[in-house]
């Protein structure tokens, strides 16, 4: 059965355990059951204004204010401890029968319920865990805060960039871990490595209609799908990087290795370049999506070898030079530097005689990378300037198997849709049984970075599974140079108050 029809049919009929608190309260039990009206009538005997039964129409905010409602319920009974009030949310299903059907438990009716004077403790206590609880229901099912770490989107989002992401663009998740430490992701504040979650209760995956889906160039935020596995040492590493050139044995003996659950993975953006059932190649740094240019981002960054005419700079012109040039990362190379440049930038640069040579940076084809995906030279001889032909998988399409293009598929069939797979004498076994041939059971997408050669993205480690997609960067509100100080340029008004394109 479709998990939104048995969650619209559990809150439709949730007021059904009000059944004997309505007959107590003079209301005909009955009218628990008739939906719409069971709510109207619950609210009516917890004498809140009509707000609040208005309110329990707006998603994910109907069910903040039917934990509120539980609680107003509580009170008609004069149970006013925080112990009380927190059986009730936490257990409904067995405390309000229980507050019907208990002969003890009586029923006040509006003016005649008894007097409650908070302390100022309490008072603090209520505010506390309603602000709380408002706040994870609007992270997890609306709108999140991010921040921007890194370089690989710049000069489209920039690092300290402050941005908001919608997470009903593309239809909220129910999160696999809710037992977690609110408003933190993985790890424990002031902890370097104590989880921040708890695997008790571990929910499947399921995501929520949204306004619509994954667009090609979207900016989107999603948990990075080689974060499965983490050496807690060096959580800004890709594991499997990490395995390749250390090997396995050494790796685990030398670490604290762990596992997280896909929703407490590092959450990272990037553009979608390439959509489920799209054909991608990339010849020299430009991407083809199903054989057509794909666009090119206004201020999408290529790595430039730039070569500075001697004595044309001082050491404070040059710095000077970078940041009106807003160059966030540069590196010495030989005789010169690497700067990460737009196409304007750098014929700028070409133009500029304070500089002999502006060549971009450039890996040429048949020039294999053993850290590129899919990680196999051999049958794969890729690099992150010339890749592909690759095929994007898309839900319900079947590919055929073989020796020469399983790296591609292994980590979908294993890790992304959990099945066994078992390689033997150049057969493959799934699931127990032997096939040549696999169907993808969700879609798949393709990730990269605006500063294409600062980003770890999909050339890295490949498709994007759509249960990792998060959400959609919409705004930034605030932008911050971590290079400055507070009244020297810290607060970059003119990139504040944006939308993100």
């Amino acid at each position: 059965m479709n998990t939104l029809f048995i969650l619209i049919f559990i809150f439709t009929f949730f007021p059904v355990f009000l059944y004997k608190i309505f007959e107590k309260a003079g209301i005909p039990g009955v009218k628990s059951l008739i939906p719409v009206l069971n709510y109207w009538e619950w609210n009516k005997l917890n004498d809140k204004p009509k707000w609040w039964f208005w309110m329990l129409f707006i998603p994910f905010i109907n069910v903040f204010m039917v934990f509120l409602m539980i609680v107003e319920t509580a009170k008609t009974f004069a149970k006013f401890d925080l112990g009380s009030q927190a059986l009730a949310v936490i257990f409904p299903f067995i405390y309000l029968p229980y507050l019907g059907f208990s002969e003890k438990e009586k029923y006040y009716p509006p003016g005649k319920r008894p007097k409650y004077k908070k302390s100022v403790a309490r008072e603090w206590i209520d505010a506390i865990i309603f602000a709380v609880v408002a706040a994870t229901i609007i992270r997890t099912f609306i709108l999140e805060a991010y921040t921007i770490p890194t370089s690989s989107m710049e000069k489209s989002l920039l690092v300290g960039d402050f941005l908001f992401v919608s997470k009903l663009a593309y239809g909220p998740k129910i999160p696999n871990t809710p037992l977690s430490f609110p408003f933190v992701h993985h790890t424990m504040p002031l902890s370097k490595y104590a989880k921040s979650y708890l695997e008790w209760i571990k929910l499947p995956y399921y995501r929520f209609p949204g306004f619509g889906h994954v667009e090609r160039y979207d900016a989107v935020v999603f948990n990075y799908p080689s974060g499965d596995t983490v050496v807690l040492q060096r959580q800004n590493e890709d594991y499997y990087q990490i395995i390749r050139h250390e090997g396995r044995q050494n790796v685990w003996r030398r670490y604290d290795v762990t596992a997280r659950p896909v929703d407490k993975r590092e959450n990272y953006i990037k553009r979608c370049i390439g959509l489920p059932g799209d054909t991608l190649q990339i010849i020299d740094k430009q991407v083809y999506i199903n054989g057509d240019k794909a666009f090119n981002p206004p201020n999408m960054q290529y790595n430039y070898i730039v070569t500075v005419r001697n004595n044309s700079f001082t050491n404070k012109s040059f710095r000077r030079f970078i940041d009106k040039m807003d160059i966030t990362e540069i590196h010495n190379w030989q005789n010169g530097f690497i700067f990460p440049l737009n196409a304007k930038e750098a014929e700028m640069l070409k133009k500029d005689k304070r500089f002999v040579n502006v060549e971009v940076s450039l890996s040429p084809k048949g020039e294999g990378n053993a850290d590129i995906f899919p990680h196999d030279p051999q049958h794969f001889n890729w690099n992150r300037d010339n890749f592909g032909p690759l095929y994007i998988p898309e839900a319900g399409e079947t590919v055929e198997l073989n020796a020469e293009n399983i790296a591609l598929y292994r980590k979908i069939i294993n890790t992304y849709e959990n099945n066994t797979l078992v390689e033997k004498n150049g057969k493959f076994i799934i699931n127990g049984e032997e096939t040549d041939r696999y169907t993808f059971k969700q879609d798949y997408y393709w990730m990269m970075g605006d500063n294409r050669d600062n980003s770890a993205d999909s050339r890295f480690w490949g498709f994007v599974p759509f249960d990792h997609i998060v959400g959609k960067a919409e705004f930034v509100w605030l932008s911050l140079d971590k290079n400055k100080g507070l009244f020297s340029g810290k607060i970059r008004w003119g990139k504040c108050l944006r939308t993100v394109k």
